[in-house]
């Protein structure tokens, strides 16, 4: 019986599959819905700024990144602009998103993304243990920020700023 792809597999077995072959810890929990981010950490335990929104990008190429922003922050386009190297980015909507990743919003991880996407990561996660979408609705996975930034080898820059 042969291991199955990441693509073969289905929203946090995904996460799981990928977690584990990049030696990175995660766990996975099961939550509530929330109504909003303040909601959302208190649900989880944690402050806003420790929800971390893996944003899908779309660069005038058709190609994708990923752009990992804390709570309460949003990206500041002209700084990711200067950083990619681009003139143009955008968020694409939800079903190129789920066609770039095979994750649905709310949902979106780099980890067991369909494709795998260049990572940038705000630098205000950096030193933290962050709470991200989990690859399926009412999951939460909480990583170090730290190990997940070492293993997509991501970018880390200011590329946010507040909501």
């Amino acid at each position: 019986m042969s291991t199955p792809s990441f693509a073969e597999l289905v929203g946090t077995d995904r996460v799981r599959a990928d977690a584990a072959a990049r030696s990175l810890d995660v766990e996975i929990i099961t939550r509530p819905a929330a109504g909003s981010l303040v909601e959302a950490a208190e649900l989880l335990g944690i402050e806003p700024s420790g929800i971390v929104k893996t944003l899908v990008v779309k660069r005038a190429d058709g190609s994708f990144l990923f752009a990992l922003v804390p709570g309460g922050r949003k990206i500041s386009w002209p700084k990711l602009r200067a950083l990619v190297g681009v003139n143009k980015l955008q968020l694409p909507d939800a079903a190129q998103a789920l066609a770039a990743t095979g994750y649905e919003r709310g949902t979106i991880t780099p980890l067991g993304s369909s494709t795998e996407w260049p990572v940038y990561a705000d630098s205000g996660i950096v030193g933290q243990r962050v709470a991200m979408g989990a690859g399926a609705h009412g999951f939460s996975a909480f990583v170090d920020a730290d190990a997940l930034i070492a293993a997509f080898g991501a970018v880390v820059a200011d590329i946010s700023e507040p909501e």
